[in-house]
Formats: C-alpha cells, sequence, structure tokens
C-alpha cells in the first residue's frame, strides 16, 4: 500500500495567497464593472530592463547558431555569472565571497524552500512571526514541527516581531539550531543595523546555530548604513547562507533567476559532533536534482551589473519606492501607524481590526487588494500589507479609493 507524507495533513488547509485569489475572484465575479487594483502579492509589473533584453536576445541568438549553440550548463551556474555576482553583489562592498561560492537557481523561494532538507529532522527551528510563509511550511513538510493549534504549530519557536521591537525579533530565549532571518523584511519591509545583525551572527557562533538570511529585497535599501548583505558582519561567512533573488531587483518574476550563497567555511554537524561542510552538501544536492537556469536568461541576469543594467534596475527599484512613500503619506494622513516603505517595497499597517475584516473592506468597499497580515502569523493579525509593485496612476487611484472607502 503506498502511503503519505502525513506531514502534509499538518498544512493549513488555504494557502494565503490561493486564499486572497479565492475572495478576489468571487468579487470580480458579482462586481464584473469594478476595475480591481492589486497591491496585494509582491509581484512587479515594470518590464524587464531593456540591458537583459537586449543580452537575452543576443543569447537567443546563439542557441540558434550551431558554432555558438550550448546544451546543459552547469548546475551551479554559468562562470560569467557567478564572477559577476561575486565581485559586485559583494566583493564591491567589503565582503569575501567567491563566485564557487555561489549557486544560481531558478528562484530564492525554491532554494529557501529547499535548503532545509540538508538538516536533520529534530533540529529545533527558529521562525519570525509575521513570517514569509514558504520558511514555516517547508519544515512543516519535512515533519519538524508538532500539530498547528492556536494559530501556531508546536516545536517552532517563533520569534515575535511586533511594534515594541521594531519588527525586528529579539534572540531566542532558548536554545534553537536553525534561525530563518528575512531584512529588508517581507512582509512588514522593516530594516535591520548592522549592530543588531550583529547580535544574530554572534548568538549562531556561539550556539553552533546556522542563520538563514533572505536579502532578495536588498536592492531597496537606500539607508547606506544598513547591511545589503550578512556577509558584512564579521565571522558571519561561518554560520550563515544567504538567498538573493532577481525577481524584485531586475523584474525576474516570470523569468526566474536568483543565487545562494554558501561559504566554504560554514558548517554544519553530524551526529558524532564532526563539523561537515554545508558548500559540499549543497553542491551535491543542486546537481542531483537541478539542472541549471537556461543560458539565455543567465546572461540577461548577468547584464545587470553592466553599468546600464546598474542604472536600469536602480531606476526600477526608485520607481517602486516611490509608490511605497505615496502609500506611507497616505495611510498615515488617514491616522494608520506603520512601518516599512522607506527601504522596502512593503508597508505594514496597523488596520485597527480584524486583517481579513480589512481585507474585506478594501476589497468590497474600494475594489482594492491588499494581503492581510494575519496570514503571516500570529503577530500579524490587526495589520495589512500593501505592495508598491504596480504603475504609479494605479496606486494613486487606489488610494484615492480607500481614502473614499474610509471616510
Amino acid at each position: 500500500m503506498i502511503t503519505i507524507n502525513e506531514h502534509y495533513l499538518k498544512l493549513q488547509a488555504s494557502y494565503l495567497f490561493s486564499d486572497i485569489a479565492r475572495r478576489v475572484a468571487t468579487f470580480q465575479q458579482n462586481n464584473p464593472e469594478v476595475e480591481v487594483i492589486k497591491l496585494g502579492i509582491g509581484d512587479v509589473t515594470r518590464p524587464l530592463p531593456r540591458a537583459c533584453i537586449e543580452a537575452m536576445h543576443r543569447a537567443v541568438e546563439e542557441m540558434g547558431a550551431e558554432p555558438t549553440f550550448r546544451g546543459y550548463g552547469p548546475e551551479q551556474g554559468y562562470a560569467f555569472l557567478r564572477e559577476a555576482i561575486a565581485l559586485h553583489d559583494f566583493q564591491a562592498r567589503g565582503a569575501d565571497i567567491q563566485a564557487d561560492e555561489i549557486f544560481v537557481s531558478d528562484g530564492a523561494k525554491c532554494d529557501t524552500g529547499n535548503i532545509q532538507e540538508l538538516f536533520s529532522q529534530d533540529i529545533r527551528v527558529a521562525i519570525p512571526d509575521p513570517v514569509y510563509p514558504v520558511y514555516l511550511d517547508t519544515n512543516v513538510m519535512a515533519g519538524r514541527t508538532g500539530e498547528f493549534a492556536h494559530g501556531r504549530y508546536q516545536g517552532i519557536v517563533y520569534l515575535d516581531s511586533t511594534r515594541e521591537n521594531n519588527f525586528v525579533p529579539s534572540l531566542p530565549a532558548e536554545p534553537v539550531d536553525l534561525i530563518y532571518l528575512c531584512f529588508p523584511n517581507n512582509p512588514t519591509g522593516s530594516t535591520i543595523s548592522k549592530a543588531e545583525l550583529k547580535t544574530w551572527v554572534d548568538y549562531a557562533r556561539a550556539n553552533k546555530a546556522l542563520i538563514l538570511f533572505d536579502a532578495a529585497y536588498e536592492i531597496f535599501i537606500r539607508d547606506e548604513s544598513l547591511p545589503h548583505s550578512i556577509y558584512e558582519i564579521e565571522g558571519a561567512k561561518e554560520v550563515a547562507l544567504e538567498f538573493r533573488s532577481y525577481s524584485k531587483s531586475a523584474g525576474f518574476t516570470g523569468t526566474r533567476c536568483a543565487y545562494t550563497v554558501v561559504p566554504k567555511e560554514c558548517t554544519a554537524f553530524d551526529r558524532n559532533g564532526n563539523r561537515q561542510l554545508l558548500h559540499s552538501l549543497w553542491n551535491r544536492r543542486h546537481c542531483t536534482k537541478f539542472n541549471g537556469v537556461s543560458y539565455p536568461v543567465q546572461r540577461a541576469a548577468e547584464a545587470v551589473y553592466s553599468e546600464e543594467g546598474r542604472m536600469q534596475t536602480r531606476e526600477l527599484a526608485d520607481y517602486y519606492l516611490q509608490n511605497a512613500a505615496s502609500v506611507r503619506r497616505e495611510m498615515q494622513a488617514l491616522g494608520f501607524s506603520l512601518v516599512g516603505g522607506e527601504n522596502a517595497p512593503y508597508v505594514w499597517i496597523d488596520g485597527g481590526r480584524d486583517s481579513w475584516e480589512f481585507f474585506d473592506m478594501l476589497l468590497n468597499k474600494a475594489g482594492v487588494v491588499c494581503t492581510p497580515g494575519a496570514g503571516f502569523g500570529r503577530c500579524g493579525n490587526g495589520y495589512i500589507r500593501i505592495s508598491a509593485f504596480n504603475s504609479h496612476e494605479n496606486v494613486e487611484k487606489a488610494l484615492q479609493r480607500i481614502r473614499q472607502a474610509l471616510s
């Protein structure tokens, strides 16, 4: 008899974004005349940078000529892209990351979910609340939690991110082995200082723990006192892996390219307490289960680091940050307390009521889609997330509708 992985049965029946999609579809069916403005899911709306398009076209032409055709590429990524990443994303900021410590993939979502395969089932996992659902759900699937009760899974150490701690969680009060951190944060848009991040690195080093650091939104940082990478912190290469994505920085949500950094000195332990290189383990997993990102897409990603590409991606991020600034101004003028939107594309708003109630009110009265904070964890209840990923025109129209709905 074929049996299932019953840990999947612990998962909550409705995934956050599918539940949003269902409610929006019902509203549109009942109100076909209303133009719905979506400021919910973090999907970009601007076209790819011209530098990336031109590079992709050239690469496609190469694939159409026998002398320059390419078949399977290296699973870890082509050297031209890995070297550009190491130079521009890390070495230029004083972080000693080498090209062969970078693994190119088709998405940070995939990598942050798949990386947990490297670790034993009985480790203690610390996850912020509110949190990007993938971190939590993949550990549920792996069997590292108990049942779901009172809004949380048993066996997980939740790191509360609240107004009282400026949405930067405190160190865990009990021993943990694996720690998920995301800054600039999804969903709150909060940021972490170098001093605060150093406390996490110091904790991991002292407790033989590992940090999984999601930096998918670092391109939106405008305060240069803030760290773009955890590797700007001394000692982080020993205790941290970092995830990056071109989805938000270059609009690759439909093009698919990202990468994970696994430093060669980063280790975990076997049952006998012996250190094992995570670089070797992830390389084996990557080569076994992944065939690499397509050559044209990697050439497009490489173009991000050209002079034109850097200028164009900066302009893209600035465009969305202008939207975020508009959302901040309007919602503050309406009397709401909020965070984010200054070094991140998300604005986290205290709605003063149940998250789903606020979501339904904005949808039904304004035709505007946000994301209910309760979908990100118990600490998110009462909040909504508004995304800056839309056109200036749609954001202004949405804010006008919200103003009318709330008045």
